[in-house]
């Protein structure tokens, strides 16, 4: 282990390069796919002090917390550790919604990350999406990220996510703040090989030790071995069928909001109706469409980009916001 791993802290034992060099064909099957998953959460969940859950409401991070409920069931002596959702202020209604349902109905701890700084002064002036906010306006920890991290020097930027400072100030330096007061060690993320470029290299225990940039901590990865179409066979064979009382066995695949076994409503599927509706991707009721008519899971998953209906698909923008401690 290197020296700047070995100063975060001595209790950990993990293996920073599990999984440096592999690729989802490294996992033929998608019960190689569930078992390393559940191995990397168990992992996490034993050798961190405070560990947390990144979820967003979307597929990815509802099966990491699903695989995350699935091992403190099976083991007595582990708890279910906090959940962290960011919210930057242009999530979808419904997406909302479905969080504050399941949020209950799994009885989670959810710690909120937000920008307040930034929320407050957008609701008391009434601003909308790609209004401008004057930098002069935040506070001095918002200004010293936008001037001095970003070296951004305008007077103003836009109420947007789907921009560098925008993203930066609601995602990131919301992120980074929770995991600062809550005093997290490793988040366990429901990131992707196949989802970016930017995601390609991570491994299963990925270091974020630099605190010039980020409260020290670890990610943990459990699922980068899946592809998209992974994780909806995951979802309508094993999640779908283990959550949801009444539902088949042996699974079963809707072809939309009115073809669900007998006596199930969409309220009881941890799958946000967002997806039902032809959304892939649920970044941001302002930046994000949907990406055809049918049901996410019965598109055309190998010929079409997962991301195609989001406007920040922008690899050189995830890059840096990752080396600024995104996701």
């Amino acid at each position: 282990m290197a020296d700047s791993q070995q100063q975060f802290p001595e209790y950990l034992d993990v293996d920073y390069t599990a999984g440096e060099g592999e690729e989802p064909g490294d996992y033929p099957s998608i019960e190689h796919k569930l078992e390393k998953a559940l191995e990397v959460v168990e992992t996490g969940l034993r050798e961190y002090d405070n560990p947390a859950v990144m979820w967003t409401g979307g597929k990815d991070s509802t099966l990491t917390l699903y695989f995350v409920k699935e091992v403190v069931e099976q083991h007595d002596e582990l708890e279910l550790p906090v959940t962290v959702f960011i919210d930057h202020y242009q999530h979808f209604d419904e997406l909302m919604d479905f969080v504050r349902h399941w949020a209950a109905e799994w009885d989670l701890e959810v710690k909120w990350a937000r920008n307040t700084d930034v929320g407050e002064y957008v609701d008391e002036n009434g601003l909308e999406p790609g209004d401008d906010i004057p930098v002069e306006a935040l506070s001095e920890h918002n200004r010293h990220h936008i001037r001095n991290i970003l070296e951004y020097e305008e007077d103003t930027f836009p109420f947007l996510l789907d921009t560098y400072v925008g993203n930066h100030l609601l995602k990131t330096v919301a992120l980074n703040d929770t995991l600062e007061s809550e005093d997290i060690d490793g988040i366990i993320s429901g990131i992707r090989w196949d989802e970016q470029e930017a995601r390609a290299d991570e491994t299963f225990f990925s270091p974020r030790h630099d605190p010039e940039i980020y409260p020290p901590h670890d990610r943990i990865q459990p699922i980068l071995q899946f592809e998209e179409a992974d994780v909806w066979d995951a979802f309508w064979y094993f999640v779908v069928p283990e959550t949801v009382e009444g539902y088949p066995e042996d699974g079963y695949v809707p072809q939309g909001f009115d073809d669900l076994p007998e006596g199930i409503e969409i309220e009881d599927i941890p799958v946000s109706p967002k997806y039902f509706a032809g959304f892939r991707s649920l970044g941001s009721e302002i930046s994000t469409d949907k990406s055809a008519e049918e049901p996410a899971w019965l598109q055309d998953m190998e010929n079409t980009t997962e991301r195609a209906g989001r406007a920040q698909d922008k690899e050189d923008l995830m890059e840096r916001l990752r080396d600024l401690g995104y996701m």
